[in-house]
């Protein structure tokens, strides 16, 4: 039985190469980086070339709102007897932790361009009480970074066992899933509070991004029952 490549699995393709992109240009092209909370010295920074930041920051969401996209598009044609008992968990909690990924994102954006303003002229001690106004909302945003990198790391070792159960796929991008999902976690659950660690992980999930569109799109996906 010949893979299944057609329209389906092209969209699909041009989803996950899209989500890789906008993820990739938005963070490597943006004039600041925001770390695990947002600090004073952040505003200053954005404020320096604030509409372009504001403008990679929108393309990086839409990154993570496009993967999102590419997931569900897969999903609904793999979500069959038998692949549906691993797909459907594993590509569900995927999109959960992406999506938790994509809202702490859209809170810096919000916050951090809000805060140009607000800080502008602000004294010392004013920029103290504005700072400690933002530290409970700083630490939900950092709970919502670490829980979306953990959901997402659960879903994609289910869906990297479903890949090598029914081999999907290579078995090179099916392990790839796998340890991607492992790496994930483990980082987030064994060495809590570290963000510096966890930063290379995001350019290995766009390397998995750019590897699924582009096996999709020259070699479609197995989905034979034997």
């Amino acid at each position: 039985m010949a893979n299944k490549k057609d329209f389906e699995t092209t969209f699909t393709a041009w989803a996950f190469i899209a989500a890789a992109s906008m993820l990739l240009f938005g963070w490597v092209l943006s004039p600041h980086h925001i770390g695990e909370y947002i600090v004073y010295e952040d505003f200053a920074a954005v404020g320096e070339r604030v509409w372009f930041w504001i403008w990679m920051y929108r393309i990086h969401i839409f990154g993570w709102v496009s993967m999102s996209i590419a997931l569900f598009s897969f999903v609904s044609f793999t979500a069959r007897k038998p692949y549906r008992v691993l797909m459907l968990p594993g590509a569900g909690m995927t999109i959960v932790g992406t999506f938790t990924l994509a809202i702490a994102a859209a809170y810096f954006y919000n916050h951090g361009a809000w805060g140009v303003g607000k800080t502008e002229g602000l004294s010392q001690t004013e920029i103290s009480a504005f700072m400690e106004n933002l530290l409970f909302t700083n630490q939900y945003v950092t709970c919502f970074i670490r829980f979306g990198r953990i959901f997402s790391g659960v879903g994609l070792i289910i869906l990297g066992f479903g890949f090598v159960k029914w081999k999907m796929f290579g078995k090179g991008l099916s392990w790839f899933t796998i340890l991607l999902g492992l790496l994930a976690m483990c980082i987030i659950l064994f060495i809590p509070d570290n963000f510096e660690i966890y930063k290379p992980v995001f350019y290995v999930k766009v390397a998995w991004l750019y590897a699924m569109g582009a096996t999709l799109l020259l070699r479609g996906v197995s989905l034979n029952m034997d």
